[in-house]
């Protein structure tokens, strides 16, 4: 995890921002494995308003990684300027644009899920 050189006002925002997630709801079919799950919209739909309201964005950029597969960059900026980012890497499953999309799509999700918190629950 790379960060602002402080994150004091960050931190208190964050605490705030994730005091209001709760979790997102698995809307989503996979009918590979007949279960339901939260895809990226519901993920983000979860998080944004919370994150939103405390001063706080999020940035997801794609960069070049090892061969075969997707490296991406989670930030979360506070709007005084202070940020945290994490970078992961993913194998890609084959080697062409839809196969990126696709890890693309998963991997934002996990991404912005573990940063901030964020667990799945079935809808009541």
């Amino acid at each position: 995890m790379k960060q602002s050189a402080t994150i004091a006002k960050f931190a208190a925002a964050f605490l705030k921002a994730q005091q209001a997630i709760t979790h997102a709801e698995k809307k989503a079919d996979n009918p590979f494995f007949k279960s339901k799950y939260a895809d990226l919209p519901t993920v983000i739909e979860a998080i944004k308003p919370a994150l939103n309201d405390n001063g706080i964005t999020f940035i997801q950029l794609p960069s070049e990684g090892p061969a075969g597969t997707l490296t991406l960059s989670t930030m979360l900026l506070h709007e005084s300027g202070e940020w945290i980012e994490s970078t992961g890497s993913c194998p890609l499953g084959k080697q062409d644009p839809q196969a990126f999309g696709s890890a693309m799509t998963y991997f934002r999700r996990y991404a912005l899920a573990g940063v901030t918190g964020l667990f799945q629950a079935d809808d009541d």
